[in-house]
């Protein structure tokens, strides 16, 4: 018996990376999952993977960035198992015309919708379920770009992981008193799809190198195990070939 058997987990973004990853370490511990992204496809796939390792999937496609649809799932939740112990918020997204020289009111609006506004829709919607319940842990997926701005990740991106971040802290400065739990991961690079859409590409090589999409899912899995008393507010998570870093010696030494 796992450690999160009987207990019910919503995560987002699930059809592929880090969201795949975690729904897949939560489901070993027990935890039934329910699987939410834009595409189907994808979902069922990670609900296949579940399933071969025992656990048991539920798939509910949905775009985050609408608040309705956001909203049903958390009902559809709440009438089906009277119950929500984890949100992982994990959905999100970047672009290509990243730099202020080329970034359009269309492309902020699709990064911050995509990354902060989802967030927030499905964290106020899950809440009520949880202070009912009496308690329950949420998991957001931020960037250590939500923490240090970059011109990598582009500003729009930094901005809306820095509200990722920001959103988290103030979940724990009022629903602590609810026995209610918020901690905000924010990877380094990790060896996602998202890296497609990298101005510059990332080599195989590269990539192999980076944090891995299970590296930070077992993260994940680690938090949501962690008994009721106790909450990790943050945590950083990055590979030791940090590039970042490297870059930095690289320019000293020069």
């Amino acid at each position: 018996m796992g450690s999160l058997t009987g207990k019910v987990a919503w995560v987002t973004g699930a059809g592929s990376g880090i969201g795949q990853a975690a729904a897949v370490a939560l489901a070993k511990e027990g935890a039934t999952v329910v699987l939410t992204g834009r595409r189907k496809a994808p979902l069922a796939a990670t609900a296949a993977m579940v399933k071969k390792v025992g656990g048991k999937a539920e798939v509910k496609p949905a775009d985050l960035m609408k608040a309705s649809a956001v909203n049903k799932i958390a009902a559809d939740i709440g009438k089906k198992y009277r119950r929500l112990d984890i949100l992982v918020n994990n959905a999100g997204l970047n672009i290509l015309d990243r730099s202020w020289a080329k970034l359009s009111a269309k492309g902020v609006d699709e990064v911050v919708h995509g990354n902060l506004s989802s967030a927030f829709y499905c964290t106020t919607a899950v809440l009520p379920l949880m202070r009912k319940s009496g308690g329950g842990v949420l998991i957001h997926t931020s960037s250590v770009a939500g923490k240090v701005p970059s011109l990598l990740s582009g500003p729009a991106y930094s901005a809306a992981k820095h509200g990722v971040v920001a959103m988290s802290h103030t979940i724990n400065m009022e629903e602590c008193v609810n026995g209610i739990r918020s901690c905000v991961v924010c990877p380094g690079e990790v060896a996602t799809p998202i890296l497609d859409k990298r101005p510059v590409p990332i080599t195989k090589a590269e990539r192999a190198r980076m944090a891995q999409s299970e590296d930070v899912g077992d993260l994940i899995r680690y938090i949501a195990c962690l008994p009721p008393h106790i909450v990790i507010n943050e945590v950083m998570i990055n590979p030791t070939w940090n590039r970042g870093y490297i870059a930095s010696l690289k320019r000293g030494k020069a």
